[in-house]
């Protein structure tokens, strides 16, 4: 069954059975009230009777019923009650509607508690039926009691009141019951508009989805109300923010949680903030920040999306390692070419001896670098980059050179040779740049590795013009490049300074007398 569906009859049904039982309950108080209204007009109907002078004085004669029936019966025909009855004490009747039950004995058993003198209202079954009586003494001038009167209102005479009122109570009552049901339909209308159509069972599943989602995602999920509440917090989010409070942050300001948060100037705004750096619990983040709109395209909260800067950087080391690693193909396949077509070209002139030396020089030349490299370099990853970087400066025509005197082979675990590598590499790119700019013959670049003691240390120096006075402050920063404004430029060294900062090393730079720029970088084998 749908749940438009449900909701209506639930709500019908509801109402139903809440305007019946109120019907009820109207009626019993309706009777009730009747009868104990009726009840005391009997009462103070009887009390005035009993104190009419002309019948306490009837009870000396010899025939009281000749005195006080017609008093009785005029007063009953006024007041439109049932009967009035009047009886002595021993209850023989003195008045009574019907002149046939004169001198005959009352009925009802109720007469004890008035001839003790009390005055009562009771119901009982009269020889007239069933009827509500007002029952009180008469006294005589000795102040005895004498007599009885009774006045009373037949049940059936309520009923017939009370059943009037019946008919209008459950009129109102259908009444009711369809403007309900009306309104039932509006509200189910309403409810199923405001879950666009869902059902409860696909709200569900549609919540456990996105549960999933959130928990599985890399990135920090948070969404505020526009009253800042946060109203949802992914396990990311959590552990990036407070990992002490990660049960208690949804319901919480986001002022509370995040200082600096500037997802309230979202809402705001309503303006995107996309791509924007901020520091939590000494984590730099890349932030994003969106508003979130309703079906009547107006502000409702704000959502924000962060990521550990760190891991993002990592992502683009993995990235640069694995296009370093094709252009150092690209460039052993290149150079080789190169060769190969010289070889090709000394045979087809017959020069055999020029094209075997040529051969024999290469030959040596690799075999000795592959030699020193897996003597004193062993790390493949390390070694595969300083190949690939020598092929790529055999291409470019700038010489690369490894200190015969390197050692890199005390690599503690906890420094990953991918970090080792995007420092290397970055720095020899760099060399190699500033090695074609300039303007001498001879283009080199040099790399020393040291790995004696308790730090690693890693040289890269070269050729170039050294590094310009006003670029030393400047050097590090993210996007700053000596050649001007790129997408493209601007990463490499801030890349190697963010690597060295997360192994607690240092990187030095200076320009050496007479050649290019040296870069130092020191990173201590202990972990901290």
């Amino acid at each position: 069954m749908r749940l438009q569906t449900r909701l209506i009859l639930l709500i019908a049904t509801l109402l139903f059975f809440v305007i019946v039982a109120l019907s009820f309950s109207f009626e019993r108080i309706l009777v009730n009230t009747l009868e104990k209204n009726i009840g005391s007009s009997a009462l103070k109907l009887a009390k005035a009777v009993a104190e009419i002078d002309v019948i306490q004085k009837a009870f000396e004669e010899e025939d009281p019923s000749s005195i006080i029936q017609p008093v009785v019966e005029e007063i009953r025909l006024e007041i439109d009650a049932e009967y009035i009855v009047i009886g002595n004490r021993e209850g023989i009747r003195y008045a009574h509607p019907l002149p046939d039950r004169l001198g005959k004995k009352m009925v009802g058993g109720d007469n004890g508690p008035v001839l003790k003198g009390e005055s009562i209202i009771s119901k009982a079954i009269g020889s007239m039926g069933p009827a509500i009586r007002g029952k009180t003494p008469i006294y005589n001038d000795k102040d005895e009691i004498v007599g009885i009167v009774s006045v009373g209102f037949l049940m059936e005479d309520i009923e017939a009141t009370s059943r009037s009122y019946r008919h209008r109570v459950i009129l109102l009552a259908g009444v009711a019951l369809i403007i309900g049901c009306g309104g039932a339909i509006l509200i189910s209308s309403s409810v199923k508009k405001s879950i666009h159509g869902l059902e409860p069972k696909e709200i569900g599943l549609l919540y456990q989805e996105k549960q999933a989602i959130l928990e599985t995602i890399h990135e920090g999920i948070i969404a505020i109300n526009r009253k800042g509440i946060i109203t949802l917090a992914n396990h990311t989010a959590m552990k990036l923010l407070d990992p002490a409070e990660r049960e208690t942050i949804t319901g919480r300001h986001i002022q509370d949680v995040v200082l600096d948060s500037k997802l309230m100037e979202v809402i705001q705004t309503g303006e995107a903030q996309k791509d924007q750096e901020m520091v939590i619990h000494k984590s730099k983040v890349v932030v994003n920040r969106l508003p979130i709109y309703d079906t009547d395209h107006k502000i409702v909260g704000a959502v924000s999306s962060f990521r550990n800067k760190s891991e993002l950087l990592r992502l683009t080391e993995e990235l640069t390692q694995v296009k370093r690693y094709a252009e150092a193909l690209r460039a052993q396949s290149h150079e080789y070419s190169n060769k190969l077509y010289t070889i090709y070209g000394l045979i087809q002139l017959e020069s055999y001896q020029e094209a075997m030396d040529l051969i024999t020089h290469e030959t040596d030349v690799h075999q000795n670098l592959i030699q020193f490299l897996l003597q004193e370099i062993p790390d493949p990853i390390i070694a595969g980059i300083l190949i690939g970087k020598f092929n790529r400066g055999s291409e470019l025509r700038v010489q690369l050179e490894i200190d015969r005197d390197s050692s890199f082979k005390d690599i503690p675990h906890h420094i990953s040779p991918n970090q080792l590598v995007t420092i290397i590499g970055n720095l020899i790119d760099n060399g190699m740049e500033a090695a074609l700019d300039s303007s001498s013959d001879m283009k080199w670049v040099k790399i020393w590795l040291w790995d004696k003691g308790d730090e690693l240390k890693i040289e890269v120096s070269d050729s170039g013009n050294g590094i310009l006075e006003a670029s030393l402050d400047r050097l590090l920063e993210v996007g700053y490049s000596t050649k001007g404004k790129s997408h493209h430029r601007g990463f490499g060294l801030s890349n190697v300074d963010v690597v060295v900062q997360q192994l607690n090393g240092t990187i030095d730079y200076h320009n050496a007398p007479g050649r290019g720029a040296v870069f130092t970088v020191t990173i201590p084998k202990k972990f901290p």
